[in-house]
């Protein structure tokens, strides 16, 4: 079934055109144009926290079409000021394509829950100073917003709804979104419901603050209530009735795989039967098992650090065909081995390259054993190059789901 849609927010920068819908499963292949260009969907989004893709140049990145940094951060280190005086963070990264960035909150609960909350997405506890453990942590949450300490030199702040899409707008990223307050998985109903009632509130007002100033800058309404089909239900239905320009499924994702299973079979109905037929964001999944379940879904975009932080312990992404693991189209997330680990003794005579017909820099130029041999060496160049094949990797998985998904055959 083909089928397009009008511009969304009624602004001429922001538009999402579903090209194809699967008659399969909920499977969508579509274009998302933004100011800085335009992005195929279904898509991976890799994680640049500082404004940069760890160990790699983002322009290193051939298939790359958006981009997500961290506000938490960049607020931090370089500052609002610096990345003002350099005419927003494009210039300042040098970047002509899009960019998402999110509203800090998940790094700074990171630090209220002592790392519960902290995945992929997170470099809170790579950040902490040992020497000061006053440093980095939440002082108290209320209304106004959430006060922190700076892990870099211990000063106070105040992250609110307002001032979350405050430095946003300075950063003047693509898509932005709204402060969230992120609760673990294991809380009670009623503490639950009372985060959720919060979130809302800040989710409305982070609205209203970047409704007054567009800035030609969309912005996404984040899904929360953990695990809770009943609390999922309610945010949903609560977030479609307002003006976001799409939505992203954010909080505690559960505990493992089919946790995140029944969510998205609680969500994403809802999100699917929205008449303006907005993009869906999936926040902090970059596994293949989970991507693959996401796109069946209906999932539009995923965002994680994953390919980039097990490249730096040395494990590869690979094609399951070709080393006898058969891959289930339904599997759940987790349950895929699509990994290998270059450190292994086994490929210290290995000739042949990590894929024969993969086209990253690692693979075009060098063999495994040779990889091995830098990971053994302790050589900084092998983070750089097994880096970019797992972001190849990551990418190439998502040109062939929307091939697939166009050519109707998932």
């Amino acid at each position: 079934m083909r089928c397009t849609t009008t511009t969304l927010s009624k602004q001429p920068f922001f538009k999402f055109e579903i090209l194809h819908t699967s008659t399969k499963s909920n499977a969508r292949a579509g274009l998302l144009t933004t100011p800085h260009g335009t992005i195929k969907t279904p898509a991976f989004v890799p994680v640049g926290t500082n404004g940069a893709i760890k160990c790699l140049p983002h322009q290193d990145v051939p298939g790359m079409e958006l981009m997500f940094s961290n506000t938490y951060h960049l607020l931090l280190q370089p500052g609002l000021d610096i990345i003002q005086k350099a005419g927003g963070l494009h210039k300042f990264m040098n970047r002509d394509t899009p960019i998402i960035t999110d509203s800090g909150g998940f790094q700074v609960f990171s630090l209220q829950h002592n790392g519960t909350l902290a995945d992929e997405r997170s470099e809170i506890k790579r950040a902490q100073p040992k020497q000061n453990q006053s440093q980095g942590r939440v002082l108290t949450i209320n209304e106004k917003g959430v006060s922190f300490r700076s892990y870099i030199d211990g000063s106070q702040m105040l992250l609110s709804p307002e001032s979350s899409v405050d430095a946003q707008k300075v950063f003047g990223a693509d898509i932005i979104i709204p402060l969230d307050e992120l609760p673990a998985h294991h809380i009670s109903e009623a503490t639950l419901l009372s985060s959720l009632e919060r979130t809302h509130r800040w989710e409305e007002r982070s609205l209203q603050r970047h409704l007054q100033h567009v800035n030609n800058q969309a912005m996404y309404g984040v899904i929360h209530g953990s695990t809770s089909e009943r609390m999922r239900t309610l945010s949903t239905n609560h977030l479609l009735q307002l003006p976001f320009d799409g939505y992203c499924i954010g909080g505690s994702l559960g505990k493992d795989a089919h946790d995140l299973k029944a969510i998205l079979r609680t969500v994403m109905p809802l999100l699917l039967n929205d008449v303006q037929r907005r993009p869906v964001h999936l926040l902090g999944i970059g596994d293949e098992a989970g991507i693959l379940n996401g796109v069946l879904q209906g999932v539009d975009q995923f965002d994680s650090a994953l390919p980039t932080k097990v490249a730096r312990h040395g494990t590869v992404f690979v094609d399951n065909q070709k080393i006898g693991h058969p891959v289930s189209r339904t599997a759940l997330p987790g349950t895929i081995p699509n990994r290998m680990n270059i450190r292994s003794s086994k490929f210290k005579d290995d000739y042949r390259p990590i894929d024969e017909e993969c086209d990253c820099v690692a693979c075009k130029n060098h063999s495994r054993a040779y990889l091995h041999h830098l990971v053994k060496a302790k050589e900084p160049v092998v983070h750089a190059l097994l880096s970019h094949h797992n972001l190849r990797y990551t990418l190439k998985l998502m040109e062939t789901q929307r091939d697939m998904i166009l050519a109707g055959e998932l």
